[in-house]
């Protein structure tokens, strides 16, 4: 009957073992269960045995499954509690092959040197067959190979326990030490004739097997309850990957095994169940995105690290989709890549958005260009034509009213020369015509040469030095020039444009800001020059009048010749202006003044 049991159980855990080849603790306790049930059929043949030499020869054979069963169960133990320490095993695995070995060597075995005769006993209902005869000494050995195993399954137990795995521990470990103990206390009384009774260490041995049967079976049963479950979540997560859009996949690397939800199978024309590879994959990209994606896992999985990247797929209708991918790596207890989980998007509407958004963006910023190309052109000619406009003022003053001015100071003094002999008042008077008549002759040349600006002028220091007398003479204004002596040559369009913006810029300063005094400065540096307009008048509110025509000319004059323009100004703290240019440029000349 105990023989029957453990190959029913042999017979089950082989099958199971067969279908998962991965699982090994199937394999190792069919093989104690085929060990055990051996160990009952051969003490089945101690008990029935008639003679001396076929008992000795029944229990030398009845060793091969016992160091079977040994083995068995230290494997077994090893990976199913995940414990024991290894030289133990080693040690207590070689010491049992030297027992076996051992065992063949001595006749008639290990346990004795001679049996004389057999007792018959009535064990259970029937006549059983006892030896008596001399024990060998060498079996001592197998009793500390016994002994050895005890050790090593006790600290299997503890160090499982330890773990949290009290329950595996008390039902492998606690079991196997119990009915271990039973056999070795048995065999060591029969053999040195402490009790003259049968081997039942089968009976023993069977309870190990019952203890192990059924922690393997409530593991299979928890499997399947977990199977359920897994399966069922399975299908709730499917669902809502496809409620969202969403498909779900995993790579098992050792395998070449590729998991996806339904809704992507179907998408890609994959059949509805059935092994998916790597290259099933590749063959639904779009040809012309297949190396990136191809570097990026490979990256992934070379590096451990997160897998990102946009492709595109072509569907079983032909059409192309977007698919954005994101993926993370699963390593073993190694550190080596063993599965690829992630999920893929279809972000084709995001990407026609995103495009859509650029064009717009893009038509958006040709009509921005084309609005500030227009409006700098209307400044150009704004800026132009205030340039004509001052010309032909200056012109016309000149050579109209400064004429004529000249001609009534002459007339003046004239009249002066006739008169002076003989009417003395009105010749001072004559005079003093003569001379507010020349100093409006000369205000009036003044105001032209102004107008015109410093086209004329090829020093620009000399230029911004009489531009500083003038103003100091004619506006009761303190204004100083200072310019580093070292200074490099200024092209003709440079220096107009810098001479028009100290202009404005003290204008400003004089006609808004009532300065007093006001510095002008012009310095030289590696790569550019910079020239400064600082006053000490009232200043103003940079974020309200920031933007008056006068400082958009300055900025654009200085925008002429490559340069920028600057305005610091404050209520109540002056105004600073900054116009830097660079010496390397070779400003665009737009005909202005």
């Amino acid at each position: 009957m105990n023989a029957a049991a453990c190959l029913t159980l042999a017979g089950i855990y082989f099958v199971v073992w067969s279908k998962q080849r991965d699982s090994w603790v199937h394999l190792l306790f069919s093989c104690i269960a085929l060990s055990a049930a051996a160990i009952a059929a051969l003490e089945l043949q101690l008990v029935h045995a008639e003679t001396p030499k076929a008992y000795g020869a029944i229990l030398r054979w009845r060793q091969l499954p016992v160091w079977t069963l040994v083995l068995s169960l230290v494997g077994f133990t090893r990976l199913y509690l995940r414990a024991g320490r290894p030289w133990l095993a080693w040690s207590a695995c070689g010491l049992r092959t030297v027992v076996l070995v051992l065992n063949f060597v001595f006749t008639p075995n290990l346990h004795y040197r001679e049996i004389t005769t057999l007792r018959q006993l009535a064990w259970g209902g029937e006549m059983a067959s006892v030896p008596l005869g001399t024990p060998n000494p060498w079996s001592l050995i197998s009793e500390i190979t016994l002994l050895l195993l005890l050790a090593f399954f006790v600290d299997a137990s503890i160090t499982a326990w330890r773990h949290g795995e009290r329950k595996r521990a008390l039902m492998v470990g606690g079991n196997i030490v119990f009915f271990g103990a039973i056999v070795a206390a048995q065999v060591a009384l029969v053999v040195w004739g402490v009790i003259q009774v049968p081997f039942f260490s089968s009976f023993a041995y069977l309870g190990i097997v019952a203890a192990l049967g059924y922690e393997l079976s409530h593991d299979m049963i928890r499997t399947v309850r977990l199977a359920h479950e897994l399966e069922l979540t399975e299908k709730r997560l499917t669902l809502t990957a496809d409620s969202t859009g969403v498909g779900l996949w995993e790579w098992d690397l050792n395998k070449n095994e590729i998991w996806v939800t339904p809704n992507r199978r179907a998408q890609l024309g994959l059949p509805a169940s059935g092994k998916i590879t790597f290259e099933h994959l590749i063959s639904r990209w779009y040809p012309d995105d297949r190396e990136q994606v191809r570097l990026a896992l490979k990256e992934a999985v070379e590096n451990g690290r997160d897998y990102d990247v946009e492709f595109r797929i072509v569907l079983t209708d032909g059409s192309v989709r977007w698919i954005e991918s994101r993926g993370r790596v699963q390593v073993n207890k190694d550190g080596k890549p063993r599965r690829l989980l992630g999920i893929s998007m279809d972000v084709t509407a995001r990407r026609e958005a995103r495009l859509e958004t650029q064009r717009l963006r893009q038509q958006r910023t040709v009509l921005l260009e084309r609005e500030v190309a227009e409006r700098a052109r209307l400044e150009r000619e704004v800026i132009e034509s205030c340039a004509r406009e001052q010309r032909r003022i200056a012109y016309d003053l000149h050579d109209g009213v400064g004429q004529q001015l000249v001609g009534i100071a002459l007339s003046a003094k004239l009249l002066e020369e006739q008169l002076r002999a003989e009417r003395s008042a009105e010749a001072d008077r004559a005079s003093l015509i003569a001379q507010l008549a020349n100093g409006a002759a000369r205000q009036v040349r003044l105001t032209a040469r102004t107008l015109e600006g410093a086209d004329g002028v090829g020093d620009l220091k000399t230029a911004l030095r009489s531009l500083a007398a003038n103003m100091s003479e004619n506006c009761g204004v303190k204004v100083t020039v200072k310019a580093d002596s070292s200074s490099l040559p200024i092209s003709p369009p440079v220096a107009a444009q810098l001479y028009r913006v100290a202009q404005e810029a003290m204008r400003n300063a004089i006609e808004h800001g009532a300065a007093r005094e006001v510095l002008i400065q012009l310095t030289f540096g590696d790569q550019d020059l910079m020239l400064t307009v600082q006053d000490d008048g009232k200043g103003f509110d940079a974020n309200i009048n920031g933007r008056g025509m006068g400082l958009r000319i300055m900025r654009y004059r200085a925008q002429c010749i490559g340069g920028s323009c600057e305005v610091h100004a404050g209520p109540g703290q002056g105004t600073i202006v900054h116009c830097r240019v660079p010496l390397e440029v070779q400003p665009a000349v737009f005909g202005l003044p």
